[in-house]
């Protein structure tokens, strides 16, 4: 490294943002993640044992993907390269192989590749990582902050372990606010500050779980409050809230939040909670989510779910995915919140689900029984002498237009596919029928 490099690397070091300055070097010091870093479990005795195989942390931002890579390139006596999948491509993972390839064949010592945001490779990418994962050549450690299984080559997840990382904890994040506070070398100790226990929740409940967020945070809230008369930087909540970016929804539409939160929307609607109906889809159309989208599964719990016991609920959710696509948004939000909540409130019952299900199974997994011979259709010139039609009796015909007869194939007489609840309106679908069934005998 020349002269000019190295006061480059000094000052880029020296203004660096609070979270990198308090990085951990080493596992003693990491906050967090102790369902992995605990004492006695297994990336905790996996790093001190220095057996680190390939692997992808993947979690949300701020909970030390990039620092537990930092610590292991610290513990390990492999060689470590890193590169970020932004910026580099296949040339750059070539030369890095070529590297581990020459440190194995002349000293017997393996290396340790690291890509942040691994996500961001492309299949061509991902490839050219895969036979050098699988003879050992290279391990592996990536970083994202998407879910692997969508975005990563099921060949190159196959030979990884999936490292889950959790959203750091409020006593997690009062932890690195504490440390930050009073670190002289690399925090913001040399400064006397006082900041109140309101500005201090505050900062840990929108950081959400980010740890960068909160430290970042805090020191805009610290290099930016001038000094009172007594030397102090007094931090409130009017302040630190000047001092943090809005909350934004962690939303991506088209990876885990997405489906996990149109799932915990549907389940709500399905599990009769209007407020967490009201949430998730608040978040959905805070985040932009298409309005139709929302509104056709609003249509299939209502369908789903409730069925007969409210049968009126399919009506409405229909007429809302048509009145949103006429009015949009954001007005639209009030039709999709009454449609959602009309299927949240109503009475349950997924017995036309199951029903459906049934006989489908039964279509596809056992011979297809014959038509009877008095349901065929006997219109037709000719019909009479085959027998079509012949002993078929017209409901209208009889009291209440039912009379019993046979309507499935011989080999399924007996089968119930069927079975209404006693939930809202299907209990008196079901008293019907029981009185019809009952009379016809």
């Amino acid at each position: 490294m020349d002269l000019f490099t190295l006061n480059m690397e000094n000052q880029l070091k020296k203004n660096a943002p609070l979270a990198d300055r308090m990085r951990p070097e080493f596992i003693s010091e990491f906050v967090g993640q102790n369902h992995i870093l605990g004492e006695g479990k297994f990336l905790n005795r996996a790093i001190k044992a220095d057996r680190i195989n390939s692997m992808i942390f993947y979690g949300p931002p701020g909970t030390g993907k990039t620092t537990l890579a930092m610590i292991i390139a610290n513990t390990t006596n492999m060689n470590f390269e890193k590169l970020s999948a932004v910026t580099s491509g296949v040339k750059d993972i070539r030369e890095v192989i070529h590297k581990a390839e020459e440190s194995l064949k002349l000293y017997n010592k393996r290396t340790i590749l690291f890509i942040d945001e691994i996500h961001r490779f492309n299949k061509a990418q991902q490839d050219a990582l895969l036979p050098f994962v699988e003879r050992g050549v290279i391990i592996l450690i990536g970083a994202t902050t998407e879910n692997p299984y969508f975005e990563v080559n099921k060949a190159l997840i196959s030979r990884m372990m999936i490292i889950p990382l959790k959203p750091l904890t409020r006593e997690d994040i009062f932890t690195l606010i504490k440390n930050g506070l009073k670190n002289k070398e690399k925090g913001l100790g040399k400064y006397e500050v006082n900041i109140d226990k309101e500005a201090i929740d505050y900062l840990i409940t929108i950081s959400d779980g980010d740890g960068r967020l909160a430290l970042n945070s805090l020191e805009i809230g610290v290099l930016s409050t001038p000094k009172d008369d007594k030397g102090i930087i007094n931090i409130d909540l009017d302040t630190i809230k000047e001092c943090i970016m809005v909350k934004s929804a962690k939303y991506d539409k088209g990876g885990d939040e997405h489906y996990d939160t149109i799932s915990a929307f549907i389940k709500s609607m399905r599990g009769t909670d209007p407020d967490a109906t009201l949430y998730w889809l608040a978040k959905m159309i805070n985040a932009g989510e298409d309005p139709k989208f929302i509104a056709r599964r609003i249509i299939i719990c209502a369908s789903e779910d409730v069925g007969n016991a409210d049968p009126q609920a399919l009506n409405v959710a229909v007429s809302a995915f048509n009145a949103v696509n006429v009015i949009g948004m954001p007005e639209g939000r009030i039709i999709l919140a009454q449609a959602a909540l009309y299927v949240a409130c109503a009475p349950k019952s997924n017995a036309s689900y199951i029903g459906i299900d049934k006989a489908l199974e039964d279509v596809k997994n056992k011979a297809i029984g014959k038509v009877p011979g008095h349901l065929k259709d006997g219109s037709y010139g000719g019909a009479e002498r085959l027998g079509h039609g012949k002993g078929y009796k017209y409901p209208h015909n009889y009291t209440n237009a039912y009379i019993r007869q046979q309507y499935l194939p011989d080999e399924l007489i007996d089968v119930e596919y069927y079975r209404p609840t006693g939930n809202g309106y299907e209990r008196r679908i079901r008293e019907y029928l029981a009185k019809l069934f009952d009379k016809s005998k």
